[in-house]
């Protein structure tokens, strides 16, 4: 009796293993990633999961933004990583007849206009592997207050041009997968939400996902994510934006680790045809690597197996997956502060693989410390010329007119660069806005900091001194 339940031990197992929500228990050595990523970058909660065939691996580590444990029914946001989820949803269009990947984008959105005649030419094609030709440089996504909908955010392009000719560059932009969203809603008559729960996320037994309008949209059972500091964690709303068909999922480890099977075609093989499926997965022309809602990435060390995935950043929330199409080895990652979670992601499937990992190192740790140096030395050099004011306006009230001009200069250096310094976080993406201060206190308070008080006391010290000046001369006069 006892041989034959022997006999039938392998059999459970393999049951249980086919079985969507079962969970292997966790490799020492994957815990010992998870728990050296959280110790570099700082990471309040983790969750990751390893899928090696029918096996499924989780770890779940730290705690979400009211102070529970994390575990696989935590819900995360997953910022970009929604765009997997729009180009399937407009797949699913696809395979019903109702669009087509090389339709032009105003045959379905009528409304869509641009102050440039080659908006015409722009693809559903295109906008899903970001060779629309539209750009940061002409459409700034970071204005406040954001859009709201779908819609909004079609109808504030009809002033704006291209910065190519569609097709012709990519260029990694979220309006392209707004502009998607909308097409969605369009043609099945739903909102976005309403699709993506009915069409994907309930047949996938996607119970703990959906998605939000704004990146910082209250959400049943979300907690807010965490700015991190040199090491200190701070519970943190979420930066305002638009992240509808661009980022505004959110959902929990257990549902990722499904959508990532239906994307390696072992579950929901029903809802998307094979073909479909492989489309998503495969490089677009001109796409610089990008296919639809997902990446090529270039295969690590030891894992000769080409790999595809995408990444997800918000101000307050970070994550990763990617797959092996070949091997059927995949890695998931959640986190609700910043980081390089695509680097733990990666060290996770090297790990599998045998494959040495890649050590973890944080930049922003030292950009932080030497921040908070210069924050503290400029502040000391400012509440001291300040304080001084008086003797340095009686020592130079005899002094003519120009070498006062090039004795204040310095502290209206000083000032002015304070006032641009996170306006010109921009200038690398083409785009100039006062606006970037809000984008810079939420990605980089520190700089942030270092900038308010170079403009604050700047201007209180030159204030100061030009006060002190004219005291001096009425005194002397």
């Amino acid at each position: 009796m006892r041989s034959r339940h022997l006999l039938l031990l392998p059999a459970a197992c393999l049951l249980l293993a086919l079985l969507p929500g079962w969970t292997a228990p966790a490799h020492a050595a994957s815990g010992r990633l998870v728990d050296d990523y959280r110790s570099v970058y700082g990471t309040p909660g983790v969750a990751a999961a390893v899928i090696d065939g029918s096996s499924i691996e989780t770890i779940t580590r730290g705690r979400d933004g009211d102070g529970n444990p994390v575990t696989p029914r935590t819900r995360f946001r997953i910022a970009s990583m929604s765009k997997s989820m729009t180009a399937a949803a407009i797949m699913l269009l696809a395979d019903r007849d109702r669009v087509s990947l090389d339709d032009p984008v105003v045959r379905h959105l009528p409304a869509f206009t641009m102050a440039d005649p080659r908006f015409t030419r722009i693809t559903v094609r295109q906008l899903l592997s970001h060779t629309s030709g539209l750009s940061i440089s002409t459409n700034d996504e970071y204005v406040f207050p954001p859009p709201r909908t779908a819609r909004e955010v079609v109808a504030g392009l009809a002033g704006k041009t291209l910065a190519a000719d569609p097709g012709t560059r990519p260029e990694y932009h979220n309006t392209n997968y707004s502009i998607a969203a909308r097409i969605v809603e369009v043609v099945s008559g739903r909102d976005f939400d309403a699709f993506l729960r009915a069409e994907l996320f309930e047949p996938l037994g996607m119970t703990g996902t959906g998605s939000t309008l704004g990146c910082s949209d209250r959400a049943e059972g979300l907690s807010s994510g965490y700015e991190v500091v040199l090491g200190l964690a701070v519970a943190t709303a979420e930066m305002p934006g638009s992240c509808v068909g661009n980022g505004g999922v959110i959902s929990t480890l257990d549902d990722m680790v499904r959508w990532l099977r239906f994307n390696q075609g072992t579950l929901g093989t029903s809802l998307l045809s094979a073909r479909s499926l492989a489309e998503m997965h495969t490089v677009q022309p001109r796409a610089a690597g990008y296919a639809l809602g997902w990446q090529a990435r270039p295969a690590s060390a030891g894992s000769p197996a080409p790999v595809i995935g995408h990444g997800g950043t918000l101000a307050t929330w970070t994550g990763d997956m990617a797959f092996a199409p070949a091997t059927g080895v995949g890695a998931l990652v959640l986190t609700n502060s910043g980081g390089a979670p695509g680097l733990l992601a990666a060290n996770l499937l090297a790990e599998r693989a045998g494959a040495p990992a890649t050590p973890m190192d944080n930049p922003l740790t030292v950009v932080n410390a030497v921040l908070l140096g210069l924050t503290v030395v400029m502040a000391a050099l400012l509440v001291t010329a300040a304080v001084r004011a008086r003797r340095w306006a009686t020592r130079r009230r005899a002094a003519r007119r120009p070498r006062l001009v090039l004795r204040l200069a310095p502290l209206a250096l000083v000032t002015v660069s304070g006032v641009l310094l996170p306006a010109l976080i921009g200038i690398q993406s083409g785009a100039f806005s006062f606006q970037y201060w809000i984008v810079v206190a939420w990605l980089m308070p520190l700089l942030a900091l270092f900038s308010l008080t170079c403009c604050a006391l700047g201007a209180v010290a030159l204030a100061r001194r030009l006060w002190c000046l004219r005291r001096a001369a009425t005194a002397s006069g």
